[in-house]
Order: C-alpha cells, then structure tokens, then sequence
C-alpha cells in the first residue's frame, strides 16, 4: 500500500472550529434517525470535556459521507466526492485532504479492515456500517497520512460524535487508541507473520482482494510480462493517480492548464498532467475542447484513427480519406467519442457515436459538444443491433466494451471490493456479442479496435481469438506498432502476439488493452 500523505500536509486539528455539526437536538435519535447511545462512558480521549471535539471537521465529514454513499447507496466515489466538496464549499487545501481521505480509505479498506479486526471485540460485520467506515477513516489517516496522531483521533472522534452519537464515538475512540500501537509496516509484519501463501500476503499487503491478486498475475504472463511484477502492479493501483488531460485536436488548448500548474504529458501528442484541483475553473474545460482523459484512453483512440487503411472499396484512398465514417459502438460518457470526433473533423471523416443508456447518451452529446454538430450524431441503442441494421457501413470502429475495469481500480477505489470471479463470466457473452456486430459493421478493408480497461485474458485475449476462430475475413494488426506510431515516445513495450496491453506500474496508465483487427477487402 501506498503511504503517500497526498495533499494532507500535516493537516492537524485546526479545522475543528469550522465544523458544521449543526445544533444537537434533545431527542433521542441522531439526524440519520438511529437511537443515540446514552453510554454512560464520560471519556473518548484524553482532553478535559471542555476540550473535546464535538462537531466534524467539513473535510472529514464530506470523506465520510462519500464512504457512506459508497457503501450504502452503490455509488461511485469519482461521482459523489465533487458534489460533496461543492456542497460544504471545501478550499482547495481542504478538498485536497477530503479527497486523499476518501480515496485512501477505500483502497485500503482489505488492509485496514484486518487491522481493525485485530483491535476490535467483535466480528466487524457486527458494527453498524457507519462506524466501521468512520474507523477506515481514521485508520488511513495514522498510519498513511502526515496526519499527528492526537489531530486523527481527535478529530475522527468528534466526526462520530456528531454524525453517529456520544455511545459510538467511545467505541472509536478506545479502538483507534489501539491502533495507534503500531506504524503500518509493524502492522503489516504482524498481520502476515503466520502466512506462507504469497497470494494472501500480498492481498494484505496491497489491499486487493485475493481473487484480483492471482487475475493480475494471470494477466501480466499472459500479456508476455513476468509474474513477478505483480507486487508492483497492486503497488500502482494504490498510488494516488495523477489527471490527464487532452486537448482536443484542432479544437483545444493546454496553455490555460500549463499557466494552472499542468506538465505536458510525455506518452501522447496534446496530453498534460495535471495535480488536480478544480479543473472547473479553466474555461477550456468548461467549453469542453480540453478534457480529462487518462493516457491510455488517448493512445488506443488515436491508434485507431491512425491506421493506414490502404485504397477504399468506395474509391477513397489511404488513412482518414474524406468521406470515411467511424463508430463508437459503446460511446458513454463520451471521452473517447469526444476525442475520436475531433480527429474525424481533422480527417475529413464524421462519427456515429452508440450508447444504449439515454442519460449516458445524453453525456455523450455533451461531450461532444465542442465539436462542430456536422461531424457526429448520437444513436441511443443497443450496439449489438448495429451490425445487422447497418451491416458494412463504417471504415473504423471502436467497440470499448463494458468490462470488470480492473484495469482502472487505482481511478475506482472500491471497484476491488465490488467486483467478483462471476463478473468476468457474466460480461464475456456480451463482449463476444459487441465484437460480432462492430465486424459485421465494418466495411471489407476497414478496422475494428477492440478496447477493454481490463488486462484480464477472459476479457481480451478470448475474447479475440475466438472471433478470429469463426470467421476466415478477419486478420490481426501489429496494435503495439500502432501504439509506438502515435506516442512520444515510439518504444512503449506493449505489444504481444499483435496485440497490446498497457501498464499502470510501466506506462503510468491504466491497463488498457488494445487489438486491431481488419477486415480482409
């Protein structure tokens, strides 16, 4: 696990003052309706009463709710942390801690849940939810923060106080006191002492679950990579990512975000990284013609456009003769259709972008919105139905199929701890279904890039040669030459048996996987 402090920067107790707690009412249930405790324990720290904590510090407060919603409510934490920052008007100092907070104690919830389970006197399943996400944040922050222990205690007691009640805050403050007996490597060392499995040790150590562990491995032998790399692999997944940007080709700039603090990217052509921040305030990303988009995003999308398909059957010639059409078979929210429709517009080309979902098709539309409306449209559709509608209607076509996203679990927090064995198994047919209609779409000459933000075999690999095995009009291109042909650098190292696997622990992006495959004129 990471230990990196993220924006905390010794963030202390000061902000205690500024909690909005609100007034505590005389009745016995708390605002979320349980019934308070009315222990008769008078002591959760060591401060005299007038001294203690009883109102939680906004920043605490916003992590909290988005583990609650997270847990609770099935939402996603990418989605629930801005609103929650906007809504308890969080600086950019305070909304930087939130979010390492949140982010951190959801990545770590494995480890810090069997740390937990080491100074509690029950089964944590026997905790109400609420208290067991207030301990996860207070874990993270003594043992992964440069938070001093009394502000983490302190400030993580008054949270309880005033969101849980006075009986629960007891609780956590006698069990946070116990974890503050130990440095998180101590912890560690003990937590593995008695094991010998290599997979469960590094499950405890990196907090993924072990399942994820031996799939990681699985991934990286099959993708023509050592199996030794694995503890690297889960150690990115839990460092803290960096924002990616692009600019829209033609359409955009980064001046506005490299004057912000931004560096230009070094993989791909009009990328940056930005530290984050509220990249709301930048009018180009207001206006949509600069985006966040991680690298490898950029790269198989980019890819794609680039491919020289040679003369047309419709009298055309070459890569991106005008008049091409593209697809985007499975385009929500849009990032890739956003980019993919600036590149058609440069290519003289125009973009169908699919989405079954209307309100992500809806997104879509407002992704692409910084494109003139005359290079792209929107269908709202299954995608599986737009080989047999429009059957060899399209030169390129992009099918980024709905998959585990275990290639994006250092973006998605807790999409370790959501996902399972069974989800590979249930998205294959679909997969398998997505890639059958963007070939049937896809003119004689013309190519299909098959994406998945996954390295797993099951969802790539398979999935590949199984098409290829039922059809005799399909051939492979070299993807990694096509990823070195549009990156910087011209030498990433992803490709494998012609097709090409990115890297969060080699490449600093997530792990997407890249096949090209064309359809024999």
């Amino acid at each position: 696990m990471s230990e990196s402090g993220g924006t905390s920067g010794g963030r202390g107790g000061g902000g205690s003052g500024r909690g909005k707690g609100g007034p505590r009412d005389s009745s016995t249930r708390n605002a979320q309706g349980r019934e308070r405790n009315r222990s008769s324990q008078k002591s959760f720290t060591g401060n005299a009463p007038a001294q203690r904590t009883r109102r939680a510090d906004p920043a605490r407060l916003v992590a909290f709710e988005v583990l609650r919603a997270v847990a609770a409510e099935d939402a996603y934490a990418n989605l629930v942390l801005p609103s929650r920052i906007r809504h308890h008007g969080l600086d950019k100092r305070d909304a930087g801690f939130a979010t390492e907070l949140s982010y951190g104690a959801l990545r770590g919830q494995g480890t810090y849940d069997a740390i937990l389970a080491r100074c509690v006197d029950r089964p944590l399943n026997q905790l109400d939810p609420a208290i067991l996400d207030a301990l996860r944040i207070g874990v993270h922050q003594l043992v992964a923060m440069r938070v001093p222990a009394h502000a983490a205690l302190d400030q993580t007691v008054g949270l309880a106080r005033a969101v849980i009640g006075a009986g629960p805050s007891a609780l956590i403050n006698a069990v946070l006191r116990k974890v503050t007996a130990h440095s998180l490597e101590e912890w560690l060392e003990l937590l593995v002492a008695d094991e010998s499995d290599e997979t469960k040790i590094a499950s405890i150590r990196y907090a993924h679950p072990e399942w994820i562990v031996r799939a990681m491995r699985q991934s990286l032998v099959a993708h023509g990579r050592a199996a030794t790399e694995i503890n690297d692999l889960l150690e990115a997944d839990n460092a803290a990512p960096v924002v990616n940007l692009v600019a829209l080709p033609g359409l955009g700039s980064l001046d506005e975000a490299l004057e912000n603090g931004a560096t230009p990217g070094e993989l791909v052509e009009g990328s940056a990284l930005s530290s984050g921040g509220d990249l709301g305030r930048l009018a180009s990303v207001r206006e949509g013609s600069t985006r966040v988009q991680d690298v490898g995003s950029q790269l198989v999308a980019r890819a794609m456009a680039a491919v020289d398909l040679g003369p047309r059957t419709n009298g055309g010639e070459g890569a991106g003769a005008t008049g091409e059409a593209w697809l985007d078979l499975c385009a929500g929210p849009g990032g890739k259709a956003a980019l993919l429709g600036a590149l058609a517009r440069q290519q003289g080309a125009t973009l169908l972008a699919n989405e079954p979902a209307p309100h992500r098709a809806k997104l879509v539309s407002q992704a692409l919105s910084a494109v003139p409306e005359d290079v792209w449209r929107v269908r709202t559709g299954d995608g599986r139905e737009v080989g047999t509608e429009q059957p060899e209607s399209f030169d390129r076509v992009l099918v980024d199929v709905p998959c585990s996203g275990l290639g994006a679990l250092r973006r998605r927090p807790e999409s370790r701890w959501r996902r399972t064995p069974k989800d590979l198994a249930d998205l294959g047919p679909l997969q398998r279904a997505l890639l059958t209609s963007a070939l049937d779409a896809v003119r004689p000459g013309g190519v299909v890039a098959y994406v998945t933000c996954s390295p797993h075999p099951a969802e790539t690999t398979a999935v590949v040669t199984d098409a290829l095995r039922k059809r005799d009009d399909l051939e492979l291109l070299d993807a990694g030459a096509a990823l070195d042909g549009v990156s910087l650098t011209g030498n990433l190292g992803a490709g494998h048996d012609s097709t090409a696997q990115l890297w969060p622990h080699v490449h600093s992006t997530d792990a997407m996987f890249l096949a090209l495959i064309r359809k024999k004129a």
